[in-house]
C-alpha cells in the first residue's frame, strides 16, 4: 500500500527541503555555488575521471560531510601540518571560506573538465608557495614538502573512505576501493606527492608510517575543540553539526581520539555516533539532490 501525500503537505515538504538545501549549500559552497557546480558540469571537454569512476561515486555522496570533518581532525595529528594551519589558516575566523575553497577544489577535480582540474591544481600550487615557517617545536615546514604532502593525502583519502564504507549509500567492494584510490592518486601527484597510494592496501602502509611522528599538539587539541564543540553556527544549525561530529568522531581509531581528548567510547559509537551519521547523511541526501534533475556532462571522456 502506497502512502499518499496531500498536495498542500508535499508543497510544504519541497519547500523546507529548499529552505534546508539552499541553507546547506550556501555555507558549503558559498552562495554561488549551484552556478559553479552546474558550469563544472557543463563544461565541454574531457574530463580526468568517468561519471561511472569510483571517485566520482565517493566524492558525490553526502558521507562527505563526515568525511571531511574526519580528514580535519586526523590531519592535524602531524604538528608540522598543525602549525601550517594555525599559523596560516583563518579558520577560526572564516571558517566557511576554508571550506568552500576545498569543496571547489574537489568539484573542479572530480567532476570538471580536465582544464578546470589543473586550474584548480595551480591555484593550490601557488597557496603552498607561501605556507612556510617554523612549528613551535623549533622544526620547519612548508606546505610544498613532498612528506607532508602525502600525509595530507593519505589522511583524507582514508577519512573519505572510511566514512563512504560506514555511511555511504553504496558501500564499494574490495576491487572499487581500490579504484578510488588510484584515482586519487593522480590527483595527488599533480598536487606533487611522490607516489601516492593506489590500492587500499598500499593506503594503510603508507597510514602505519606516519604513526611515529603523530602527536597532539596544542595547537591540535585547541583545533579539535574548535571544530567539535564550538563550531561557527546559530544554535538550531548546532543539531545537525553535532550529528556530523559525532559520526566522525566514531569512524576515528583511539590512537587519534585520545590524544586530542576525543571521546572512545566504542558502545556509544556504535548506539549514538552511527545511527546519528546514518540519520543525518540520509537528511543531506534529500534537501541536496533533486530526484526530478538528470545529472548531464557533455563529454564524459578522460584525457
Amino acid at each position: 500500500m502506497k502512502l499518499e501525500i496531500p498536495p498542500q503537505v508535499d508543497a510544504q515538504l519541497a519547500g523546507l527541503r529548499t529552505t534546508i538545501g539552499d541553507a546547506i549549500r550556501s555555507r558549503i559552497a558559498g552562495p554561488d555555488g549551484n552556478t559553479r557546480m552546474l558550469g563544472l558540469i557543463n563544461e565541454e571537454g574531457p574530463r580526468w575521471f568517468a561519471p561511472d569512476s569510483a571517485i566520482v561515486r565517493v566524492h558525490g555522496d553526502a558521507s562527505m560531510f563526515i568525511g571531511g570533518l574526519r580528514a580535519l581532525l586526523l590531519q592535524s595529528m602531524h604538528p608540522l601540518a598543525m602549525a601550517g594551519v594555525a599559523m596560516h589558516s583563518d579558520y577560526r575566523n572564516d571558517p566557511w571560506g576554508r571550506l568552500q575553497r576545498t569543496a571547489d577544489f574537489l568539484a573542479a577535480t572530480t567532476f570538471g573538465s580536465a582544464r578546470a582540474a589543473d586550474e584548480a591544481v595551480a591555484r593550490v600550487r601557488a597557496v603552498h608557495n607561501r605556507v612556510t615557517g617554523t612549528a613551535p617545536d623549533g622544526r620547519p615546514y612548508s606546505a610544498n614538502d613532498p612528506h607532508l604532502l602525502r600525509w595530507v593525502h593519505v589522511a583524507e583519502v582514508d577519512s573519505f573512505l572510511s566514512a563512504h564504507q560506514r555511511f555511504g549509500e553504496q558501500p564499494l567492494d574490495q576491487d572499487e576501493r581500490d579504484a578510488y584510490v588510484a584515482d586519487t592518486a593522480r590527483v595527488a601527484r599533480a598536487l606533487g606527492v611522490p607516489a601516492p597510494p593506489t590500492s587500499e592496501r598500499a593506503l594503510r602502509d603508507q597510514l602505519r608510517m606516519f604513526r611515529p611522528e603523530m602527536h597532539a599538539s596544542k595547537e591540535a587539541k585547541e583545533a579539535a575543540r574548535y571544530l567539535v564543540l564550538t563550531p561557527p553556527l546559530p544554535m538550531p544549525a548546532r543539531i545537525g553539526y553535532s550529528a556530523i561530529a559525532a559520526a566522525a568522531i566514531s569512524t576515528l581509531p583511539r590512537w587519534v581520539r585520545m590524544p586530542l581528548r576525543l571521546p572512545y567510547v566504542p558502545v556509544a559509537d556504535v548506539l549514538v555516533g552511527r545511527p546519528l551519521g546514518e540519520a543525518v547523511t540520509r537528511l543531506f541526501r534529500w534537501v541536496l539532490v533533486e530526484p526530478e534533475a538528470e545529472s548531464v556532462r557533455p563529454d564524459a571522456t578522460t584525457d
